[in-house]
């Protein structure tokens, strides 16, 4: 029975870990560019999209902040369908079984 305890205690150690990782990853920020600095993104370690940035020489100044907000808006729904249709493609592969909550491939 040792040896079970000791591994429950592996276990939990390793899932405050993963907590700790995950927490690190979305404090996390990461710019990509593109255009020789022209358009700018910044994202979270976790990979979702914080700010976008367009050279003010790419657009019309008085339509730049409307574009930006909208590339992000776009970005985050993407993100969120990409993540919907995922998840129904490891439901169908499982069988329909569910998922213990917090368990994701």
């Amino acid at each position: 029975m040792k040896n079970l305890t000791d591994l429950m205690k592996q276990a939990q150690a390793l899932q405050s870990k993963m907590g700790d990782m995950q927490a690190e990853l979305e404090a996390l920020e990461v710019q990509g560019t593109s255009g020789g600095g022209l358009v700018r993104v910044t994202m979270s370690g976790k990979g979702a999209v914080k700010k976008v940035a367009i050279a003010p020489e790419l657009m019309k100044e008085d339509e730049r902040e409307i574009l930006e907000d909208l590339i992000v808006a776009a970005a985050a729904d993407a993100k969120t369908k990409s993540e919907r249709l995922a998840e129904e493609k490891m439901k169908s592969i499982a069988g329909g079984l569910p998922l213990p909550p917090g368990f994701s491939l």
